[in-house]
């Protein structure tokens, strides 16, 4: 299974846990483990709230699919 997101790579980027980010979102911390490992993928409306509290683009949290 490929990487599809960075959210862990900017959380410590920016010095901040998953577990800030549960609080945040108020959703469970294994849930955002989950995304921070790539077991799963936060929908787009999630993936786009992420963007907003860590103030980037959303499209700085995918990996580029390209060769």
């Amino acid at each position: 299974m490929n990487a599809l997101n960075r959210i862990k790579v900017v959380l410590v980027e920016q010095r901040k846990t998953g577990k800030w980010l549960s609080e945040q979102l108020g959703v469970n911390v294994a849930t955002t483990s989950r995304w921070c490992s790539n077991v799963t993928q936060p929908d787009l409306q999630t993936l786009d709230k992420i963007a907003k509290l860590l103030d980037i683009d959303v499209k700085e949290l995918l990996n580029s699919t390209e060769k």
